[in-house]
């Protein structure tokens, strides 16, 4: 981390990826706000009302506009992934964190008229995080312990965060560009989330299709806010990052097969 007079003496920059300037202020993590921010709020109010302790509380908006969110302490990875991270445990134990946090939004109030960054999903099981990874995962001792960042937060169907998560946390990516897991190795590590979950014979028979389908969102997202002129998702097309989950996406078409057959065996 590094200090910075932004928000104060006291303040420091979060490292992240790249979207949104996060300090943290004492106890506290400011970030800037949206048109989804009040819905944001609303969820972790909710989830703190239900007792899940997997996610920051929010504390309002402070003077300089920011939203005013619980600091998590732990340790984020970043990337190269360390080996902790890629434990069985530990992907065992963030199938059933997302699980936890799913299950504590069943009877949030979807139908409200909210506006999100995402436009919900039906049909509308969940409340679903959107970006379900390492970067936004607290852990401590090996273990996960918290979710952060939930701007992307969205009504939707289980599998579509569970098919995310799967790709980040697996993770689903074509060995050829990133040093991962062999195939065979994926396939196992897939469906031992998709268990430690306990996702349902209906998720898992559409998970890898889901997946493919959540990083085709994902890449156009990534064009659609660069025209617009967001400097962070701009930055993410210009070092290829568009290019790495098109390879992602044909690597899971191809061993679409090997995938299914883990799940549904």
């Amino acid at each position: 981390m590094e200090g910075t007079s932004a928000g104060g003496p006291d303040a420091e920059v979060l490292a992240g990826g790249g979207v949104n300037h996060v300090v943290k202020v004492g106890a506290t993590v400011r970030r800037p706000t949206g048109p989804w921010t009040p819905a944001v709020h609303a969820v972790l109010d909710h989830l703190e009302a239900r007792g899940f302790t997997g996610a920051p509380r929010s504390h309002g908006i402070d003077g300089e506009g920011r939203e005013v969110l619980d600091f998590v302490p732990g340790e984020v990875p970043g990337h190269p992934l360390p080996e902790w991270v890629l434990s069985d445990g530990a992907l065992a134990a963030v199938g059933r964190l997302l699980r936890d946090f799913h299950d504590a939004t069943t009877d949030f109030p979807k139908n409200r008229d909210m506006a999100w960054y995402f436009p919900p999903r039906a049909p509308a099981e969940v409340v679903c995080h959107g970006d379900v990874a390492p970067y936004n995962c607290v852990f401590r001792d090996g273990k996960p312990v918290a979710f952060i960042d939930f701007d992307t937060a969205h009504p939707g169907p289980r599998v579509w965060d569970v098919a995310y998560a799967a790709y980040r946390f697996v993770p689903l990516t074509d060995p050829r560009h990133l040093a991962t897991f062999p195939v065979a190795e994926q396939a196992r590590r897939l469906r031992r989330f998709a268990d430690a979950y306990g996702l349902d014979t209906a998720g898992r028979s559409v998970l890898t299709d889901t997946a493919r389908e959540r990083l085709d969102h994902l890449v156009r997202h990534m064009h659609e806010q660069a025209a617009a002129g967001h400097e962070g998702f701009a930055s993410h097309v210009t070092r290829g990052d568009d290019r790495l989950y098109r390879v992602d996406i044909e690597h899971i078409a191809r061993h679409r097969a090997a995938f299914q057959s883990a799940l549904m065996s």
